[in-house]
């Protein structure tokens, strides 16, 4: 299955290509002949239930996993960078943002020293992502929305052309939920290649121009529209789902297992209840 580019028309070769990839750390296949083509400028959301593979699959677009059968191929030269789950990270390691994203570069024993140059350009990106006045701040320090920031500047410092982010939402209150998905949107817009994995279908995922859903399998890959459709999310999540289109939102709610309809009703003050 190749996922439509939300880039304008271009004769540029695919950034990475999966041919029918499987996945597996023991004897039980986590992902099964996934087929997923990245092109120059596309943001793509991988949604799914848990383990239904989407931290695999991205780690197997990174190239920090081998498939069992299939292949990854990447275009040569490509960069890439990596955003972890913000509650993953150990936050007391002693370095200030600034030193957090000059460590991007550091290889093997190297020492994460700064030069002059380097330093200008962690301050340019700092500023481009609006943390111009943070860089000798403790990275303890940082709110979630931040600490998000630092690692999407330490990508951004490595020069990658595609940003592969595992749940960029995750333990984010709505406010800065929003905050990240307009970053990633500017970020897109300047060129950037975006690909996520979210269990966030109306905070993130409805907002995306392109969609896969997996659970294992690919189940469908396309616009919200084409894919955020009820027997596609029955598949994917196991469960009956319905679509409502809200205040010119489409919206995912668990339909239960009898419904065919989930009406909304104007509650007395403000606000819409179900």
């Amino acid at each position: 299955m190749t996922i439509p580019t939300t880039a304008s028309a271009s004769a540029s070769e695919p950034l990475i290509v999966a041919d029918s990839i499987t996945v597996a750390y023991g004897p039980e296949p986590v992902i099964i002949d996934v087929d997923l083509t990245i092109e120059p400028g596309d943001l793509i959301g991988i949604v799914g239930p848990s383990g239904s593979g989407k931290s695999t699959l991205l780690k197997a677009l990174l190239g920090g996993i081998e498939p069992r059968t299939g292949a990854v191929a990447r275009r040569k030269g490509l960069t890439v960078g990596f955003v972890p789950q913000v509650e993953k990270i150990d936050w007391n390691f002693p370095v200030t943002v600034a030193e957090c994203v000059g460590m991007a570069r550091a290889h093997g024993w190297r020492t994460p020293w700064i030069s002059k140059s380097e330093r200008a350009e962690i301050t340019d990106v700092l500023d481009r992502l609006g943390l111009h006045d943070l860089g000798n701040r403790h990275i303890r320090d940082l709110s979630g929305g931040q600490q998000q920031r630092v690692f999407l500047a330490r990508a951004l410092f490595t020069g990658a052309e595609v940003i592969f982010l595992d749940e960029p939402t995750s333990g984010l209150d709505v406010k800065t939920r929003h905050e990240v998905l307009h970053l990633l949107g500017d970020l897109n817009e300047e060129g950037v290649t975006i690909v996520l994995s979210t269990h966030d279908l109306n905070g993130i995922a409805t907002h995306l121009p392109t969609i896969v859903c997996l659970n294992k399998r690919v189940i469908g890959a396309g616009s919200p529209e084409d894919v955020l459709v009820p027997d596609v999310l029955e598949q994917t999540y196991g469960s009956p789902m319905q679509i409502l289109e809200h205040g010119g939102m489409r919206v995912v709610v668990d339909g239960g297992p009898n419904s065919s309809v989930l009406p909304f009703r104007r509650a007395a003050g403000d606000g819409v209840a179900p």
